[in-house]
């Protein structure tokens, strides 16, 4: 008997008595997990896609785009159309992420590459938007253009691409997927987080494009317009980083 009230008495000092081993062990293995499973390394992914994605997709600086080129649409109609955008960028983010990487392989393209030709047309597309004036977008043949029976027709093109998901947020999609593992286990948490980062982007692509107008009356005419001069901006910008980043791994590959 003295034995056993020494024993426990032990196992008290040192923290660790018969009942606090039973409660602490869930609790013990939950917090393994979320320090060295695979659950943080997915939260990681998560935070890395929606960081490296979001910038480059932009949907606060594309919004006064948005606006201009719906402006004759009702809300209503304005939103459903957002939706359309949010969910066609958030198929072309995951198919980029999962099979992007295949296509470039079988026409033998690299993302190097890719990513000299995106940058190419991301500064063409920013530069265009910064020279242009406001009121271009809204001259009566884009007006025509946008005709609201054709709404699912222009939510791809050119709303979706290049407008929203253009070469530059293509190519960083393909190059996070070209680094993910290959494994399976590994493979399926890097396809889970990329789906989820992707529908965060795509969440707030339609927040952003489908509530603009409310933005616009909160900002006002002038305030518009200085985002969009600074999106564009921007835009050029990241083209300008996107191709020097092509170009300075096809330069390193160079051998001399």
């Amino acid at each position: 008997m003295q034995h056993l009230q020494k024993t426990q008495g032990v196992a008290r000092v040192r923290g660790h008595s018969p009942l606090d081993q039973k409660t602490d062990k869930p609790s013990a293995r939950l917090y393994s997990l979320l320090q060295e499973g695979p659950l943080l390394e997915a939260a990681k992914s998560i935070v890395l896609i929606v960081s490296a994605l979001f910038p480059i997709v932009n949907p606060i600086g594309g919004s006064p785009v948005f606006l201009a080129l719906t402006r004759e649409y009702p809300a209503s109609t304005r939103r459903i159309l957002a939706r359309q955008v949010a969910m066609n960028s958030f198929v072309l983010l995951i198919a980029s992420f999962l099979v992007g990487t295949h296509i470039l392989h079988f026409f033998g393209i690299s993302i190097p590459v890719v990513q000299v030709g995106g940058g190419l047309i991301v500064i063409s597309n920013g530069w265009t938007m910064l020279k242009s004036k406001e009121e271009v977008d809204r001259s009566p043949e884009v007006q025509r253009k946008m005709n609201p029976t054709d709404v699912f027709r222009s939510a791809f093109y050119p709303l979706t691409l290049p407008l929203t998901v253009g070469p530059g947020s293509i190519s960083m999609a393909i190059t996070l997927g070209a680094n993910e593992p290959h494994h399976l286990g590994p493979n399926v948490l890097a396809i889970l987080a990329a789906v989820i980062a992707s529908a965060l982007v795509a969440m707030s692509i339609f927040l952003c494009y489908g509530f603009a107008d409310r933005l616009a009356a909160i900002i006002g005419e002038s305030g518009m317009g200085i985002i969009l001069r600074l999106s564009s901006f921007l835009l050029v910008c990241i083209g300008v980083q996107i191709l020097w980043n092509g170009a300075s791994a096809l330069l390193k590959s160079v051998h001399m």
